[in-house]
């Protein structure tokens, strides 16, 4: 059984929401999507990039197959554009089938897990700031702060079908186990160990714990868009 909650907001500086997100435990299927471009079309992009994810794994393809006909399927859209203006989204995607797990990501939008009294972060941005942390160049209690920590270095949509890295993993959802999606603007607002603090709570069902944590981001900066996904494997 997998018990979620979900939810989205603007923030408090952005007037448009270019995230969306898709969660369907009949399917196993939960994902976040961070929108980016001129005018409408981060919208654009995320919303075409969850349908097509959807799409792919209702036929039958594994995870890592979708996202990568998602970010094909997004390019020939962006190319056939009049204005040709820049479109691109990050995805996060949690694939839940019996007692496995399957993430695979591409871009900052994060997934994390709590297992056995913990939260980890599985999945690892596609950031430039990240790069200068795995080099040994940049002190991790630094980066959270860093002026270019939002700069991508991966994005459907941006980066070249041929040269999109995705992330993946695998593992076992243990019973209790807790599954985060989230896009930047719940991280950008809160630390890890909020997180971990509203995730971790018994007495919350999996809705009211997203209400907390959106509600927790709104407290902080909130600068923007906010999406959640929180799902519990029983």
């Amino acid at each position: 059984m997998i018990e979620f909650g979900h939810g989205t907001h603007v923030g408090l500086r952005r007037t448009r929401n270019e995230d969306t997100y898709y969660a369907d435990p009949a399917l196993g299927l939960f994902l976040v999507a961070d929108g980016m471009g001129g005018h409408q079309h981060g919208e654009v992009a995320s919303a075409l990039v969850r349908d097509a994810i959807v799409e792919e794994i209702t036929r039958g393809r594994g995870l890592v197959e979708a996202v990568r006909g998602a970010a094909e399927r997004l390019f020939k859209h962006s190319s056939a554009a009049v204005d040709q203006l820049p479109m691109g989204t990050t995805v996060a995607a949690l694939r839940l089938a019996g007692d496995r797990y399957e993430v695979a990501w591409v871009g900052d939008s994060r997934i994390y897990l709590w297992q056995g009294g913990a939260l980890r972060q599985v999945s690892h941005d596609h950031s430039l700031v990240q790069e200068l942390v795995a080099a040994g160049q940049l002190d991790p209690a630094l980066a959270e702060r860093h002026p270019q920590r939002n700069v991508l270095t991966q994005a459907l949509g941006v980066t070249a079908t041929e040269q999109l890295h995705i992330g993946m993993a695998r593992g076992r959802a243990e019973p209790g186990s807790r599954f985060v999606l989230c896009s930047d603007g719940l991280t950008e607002s809160l630390t890890d160990a909020t997180i971990a603090r509203i995730v971790g709570r018994a007495d919350l069902a999996a809705q009211e714990c997203v209400d907390h944590l959106l509600l927790a981001a709104l407290d902080g900066s909130a600068d923007d868009n906010i999406t959640v996904i929180l799902a519990r494997v029983s």
